[in-house]
């Protein structure tokens, strides 16, 4: 009998279940962080962090869309989509009424908080960046979340950058203007995937 380790099918399965060992790791990241944000956020009265958050959640409902979804057909991936895309729209939707209720009452957040919370997620998306490094080239599930890893960091720094604004200006502005940007690309996003899911429930097989 040959060793298990030389079989082709043995290799993608311990190559599944190294992938599914990281995916947890970075969801548990990416969902503690955005309980962290969210509460600073609401704390310090801080936009760019609330929205920051969002983009914490959505990056934990993505990965654990991808572990729900590896063994389930192509029906059940889709409703899964729509329930994540749905979440977050809502949650976007609400990042976006803070912004709006920020700019009928303006208050400057506290720039201490929102810098350290800031550096914080940064951190936590710089040690998911480097877990997922390693199978980035794996498959295109495995890249596209590596890439959302890459790409929430560019967030961070705009958090931080904003927290500056805030230091140096005195005022709100420059947190709100961030916490905007970030809930209309988290909006985007959401209908992304919603648009995709209705497109795969269109071609997928009745159950």
């Amino acid at each position: 009998m040959s060793d298990c380790c030389s079989d082709k099918a043995c290799g993608l399965e311990v190559l599944k279940q190294r992938q599914a060992s990281v995916l947890r790791v970075v969801l548990g990241i990416n969902a503690l962080m955005f309980a962290v944000e969210f509460a600073a956020g609401i704390a310090s009265g801080s936009v760019s962090l609330l929205a920051d958050s969002l983009d914490m959640l959505g990056d934990a409902l993505v990965y654990g869309f991808s572990l729900y979804a590896v063994a389930r057909g192509v029906r059940a991936k889709a409703l899964s989509a729509m329930l994540k895309g749905g979440i977050m729209a809502a949650f976007g939707l609400f990042a976006l009424g803070e912004v709006i209720y920020r700019l009928v009452s303006p208050e400057a957040p506290l720039p201490a908080t929102v810098g350290i919370v800031g550096a914080l997620a940064l951190a936590a998306n710089g040690a998911c960046l480097l877990l997922l490094r390693r199978h980035r080239s794996d498959d295109i599930n495995m890249r596209s979340v590596w890439l959302c890893s890459r790409n929430d960091m560019a967030a961070n720094a705009a958090v931080m950058l904003a927290a500056a604004g805030v230091w140096l200006s005195g005022s709100g502005w420059p947190d709100i203007v961030v916490g905007a940007g970030i809930a209309l690309l988290f909006l985007k996003s959401a209908a992304t995937v919603l648009a995709e899911a209705r497109h795969e429930l269109r071609n997928a097989p009745a159950a």
